[in-house]
C-alpha cells in the first residue's frame, strides 16, 4: 500500500529520493575572485555533437548563480568519492569573497577554454558558457549552458565503460536532511545488463515503408543504424533528400543527414553489428 504525502517544502529530500550527480562548480565574481560550491541539480539538456548543453539550477541568491549571470562562465568538476570532505568543505556558508578552495585539498588550475579554474583533482571537467537564463518566480534560477569543453584524465577515455566506472569512483548524491546531514553513496557493486532487441522490434523494421527509392548503398547503411530508431532516421533522411530536390535517396544523403548530428563514422562502426537485423 501507498501513502499519499502532503507536497511542501524540501519535498525533493526530505521524502522523495533523487540520487544525483555530485560537482563542485567553480565561478569567478565580477572582482575576479573564485567561488566553489557543490552542485547536483545537473543534468544533460541537449546531447547534440555540435552544440551539446547542460541545465542546472540554483538558489538565485547563491554566490554560484549571481557569478555565473555576472560572468557567464562557470566549470562543472566531478571529484571522486576520496574527496567528498572537501566537497562538503566547499558547501559551508562563507562570506562572499571567500575561497572556499583554500579550505580544502582541491588544486585550481587554468581552464581550456574559460576563465574560471578547473580542479586538477577531478577526473572529469566540463567548461561552459551561459546560453539562457532563466529566473522562476519565487523559486530557482535555471541556466542552461553550452558545454565548451569536456576534460578527461588521461587514459579513462580508452578504458571499458565498467573500468572506467571504478577508475572514476564518482560518489551518488543522496539528499540531506534538516539542511546539515548530507548523505552519499558511493559504487562498490556494479552489474551489468545486455539489452535484447524485442521481436516487435525487428518487426517493425522488416515492415517499414519507404516513401521514396533508396540506394543500396544508403539502405545498407541505414540496416547499420540501431533498429529501435531506424524508423525514424529513415523519414529524417527521405526528408533531407527530398528538400534537396531529389528524386531517390543516396548514401550521402544519409552521410549529411548523420554528420548533421555528430554521428560520424567513429560513431556509426560502433552499431555495425549491434544495429543489424
Amino acid at each position: 500500500m501507498k501513502k499519499e504525502i502532503k507536497i511542501k517544502p524540501f519535498w525533493y529530500s526530505d521524502v522523495w529520493l533523487f540520487p544525483k550527480l555530485v560537482t563542485v562548480i567553480t565561478t569567478l565574481d565580477k572582482q575576479g575572485r573564485i567561488n566553489a560550491a557543490p552542485y547536483s541539480h545537473i543534468m544533460q539538456y541537449d546531447v547534440m555533437h555540435k552544440k551539446p548543453r547542460m541545465i542546472l539550477g540554483f538558489r538565485q541568491d547563491s554566490h554560484t548563480f549571481e557569478n555565473i549571470c555576472a560572468t557567464g562562465e562557470f566549470v562543472i568538476n566531478c571529484p571522486s568519492a576520496d574527496y567528498l570532505p572537501d566537497v562538503m568543505e566547499t558547501a559551508r556558508f562563507y562570506p562572499e569573497g571567500v575561497n572556499e578552495l583554500e579550505h580544502t585539498r582541491f588544486t585550481p588550475i587554468p581552464s581550456t577554454k574559460v576563465k574560471p579554474p578547473t580542479l586538477k583533482e577531478c577526473p572529469q571537467v566540463a567548461e561552459c558558457t551561459v546560453d539562457e537564463i532563466i529566473r522562476l518566480e519565487k523559486s530557482s534560477g535555471i541556466v542552461i549552458a553550452n558545454i565548451v569543453s569536456i576534460l578527461v584524465e588521461e587514459g579513462i577515455p580508452e578504458m571499458g565503460r565498467e573500468e572506467r566506472i571504478r577508475a572514476m569512483n564518482l560518489p551518488i548524491g543522496l539528499g540531506d536532511a534538516d539542511r546539515v546531514d548530507y548523505f552519499y553513496g558511493i559504487i562498490d557493486k556494479i552489474e551489468q545488463y545486455k539489452l535484447k532487441e524485442t521481436a516487435e522490434t525487428y518487426a517493425v523494421t522488416a515492415n517499414m515503408k519507404t516513401g521514396m527509392p533508396w540506394d543500396d548503398d544508403a539502405m545498407a547503411a541505414l540496416m547499420k543504424v540501431p533498429a529501435f530508431v531506424r524508423k525514424m532516421v529513415l523519414g529524417q533522411v527521405e526528408k533531407h533528400a527530398a528538400g534537396k530536390g531529389a528524386a531517390h535517396v543516396t548514401l550521402q544523403h544519409l552521410t549529411e543527414l548523420t554528420a548533421e548530428f555528430g554521428m560520424d563514422d567513429e560513431v556509426m562502426a560502433r552499431f555495425g553489428k549491434k544495429g543489424a537485423a
